[in-house]
Formats: C-alpha cells, sequence, structure tokens
C-alpha cells in the first residue's frame, strides 16, 4: 500500500521573493525569478526526501483490500494531519461514503505516522477501503521545523550558484553538506 498524491493544498515553504533576498539579490531584479521558481520545489522534494518529513500540505489517498488485523497502518506521511474521508469501492468503482470516525490518526503522527483503525468499521468483503488524508507541514499541519527551512534554502542558493557545473538539465545535484546536514538532524527514523 502506497499512498497516492491527490492534490498539493498549500504553498512553498519559501516563496520566490525570500529566496530573492536570501540570494541578495536586488528586489526589483526579476530576471532571475524564472530559474529561482523551479528550483525552489526540486529542492523541497530533496529534502523531504532527506528528511523523511513532508514540507508542504498535501491530500493523500490510501486504498486497502482488507482492514490492518492489529488495527494499526503505519503510512510514510509526516506529519500525518487529518482524516479527511473514508469510503468502501465496490467492484464496479462504486464509491459509498462511510462515517470516518473509526479511523482515527495514531499515537504520534510526527514520529511514528499510522492510521488507527477502531472495531465498528464495515467489513469489506469484495470491497476495498479508500482513506484520504491530510498530510504535511503548513497549512493545518504544524509548521516546517526551521532546520528543514533552513536546509531548503541552502539548497536551492547552491543550486543557483552552481548552475552549469553539473552536466544535463534536470535537477542539479544531491544536497551540499550544510543542507544534508540539518536535514538529517530532523530526519525520521524508520523502525
Amino acid at each position: 500500500m502506497i499512498p497516492i498524491r491527490v492534490e498539493e493544498t498549500g504553498v512553498e515553504p519559501v516563496s520566490v521573493a525570500e529566496m530573492r533576498a536570501y540570494l541578495r539579490l536586488a528586489s526589483d531584479e526579476t530576471a532571475e525569478d524564472a530559474l529561482i521558481a523551479p528550483l525552489i520545489p526540486a529542492a523541497r522534494a530533496a529534502v523531504e526526501a532527506q528528511a523523511r518529513r513532508l514540507l508542504r500540505p498535501a491530500r493523500f489517498r490510501v486504498v486497502l483490500a482488507a482492514w490492518p488485523r492489529l488495527g494499526l497502518l503505519p503510512l510514510p506521511l509526516s506529519p500525518l494531519v487529518a482524516v479527511l474521508r473514508a469510503g468502501l469501492v465496490d467492484a464496479s468503482g462504486t464509491l459509498t461514503e462511510i462515517d470516518p470516525g473509526p479511523v482515527r490518526i495514531g499515537p504520534d503522527p510526527w514520529e511514528a505516522p499510522c492510521l488507527s483503525f477502531g472495531p465498528d468499521l464495515p467489513p469489506l468483503g469484495a470491497a476495498s477501503a479508500l482513506i484520504e488524508v491530510s498530510a504535511g507541514c503548513g497549512g493545518d499541519g504544524p509548521p516546517v521545523p526551521e532546520p528543514l527551512v533552513q536546509a531548503l534554502r541552502l539548497t536551492v542558493a547552491d543550486w543557483f550558484e552552481n548552475r552549469g557545473d553539473v552536466g544535463g538539465a534536470g535537477p542539479p545535484r544531491a544536497l551540499p553538506p550544510e543542507a544534508a546536514g540539518l536535514a538529517a538532524a530532523c530526519r525520521r527514523m524508520r523502525l
């Protein structure tokens, strides 16, 4: 079971204007904005991968063929913010909404994000369960930790200053060492 990102629901943790100020570019100098703007989401994705944390709020969909036997379903979405809806999908693809009350966020949405399932859920039979959750910092979630914001700034700055130093036109390269250290300090551990 892999959560499917359905929708980004918030803004990037760092704006183009903030990055322009961080890079010490003149406020009226907008010629570099076209380069800075795509670096921000690319750097955010790299920091998210390193820290195993979501820095931008989003909505995710989880589909289950059976309810978890022990009543807990770990999710790779930290921080987990809310259960938005739940439903049953039959073989024809028809969705029947159910009360999401028995589906709750587990004990620690930041360090051990999981869904907790109550005993009063309807049996699935041939249907599948569809659960939508919101996850990520910002929006309704907790604020982005400052070390991760700084890791994002450092990464964008490094990629901006060293553009063209690495072949290819894709994402420039891995996180710079300073940013990797900050992301590692906030990294969610796996068991």
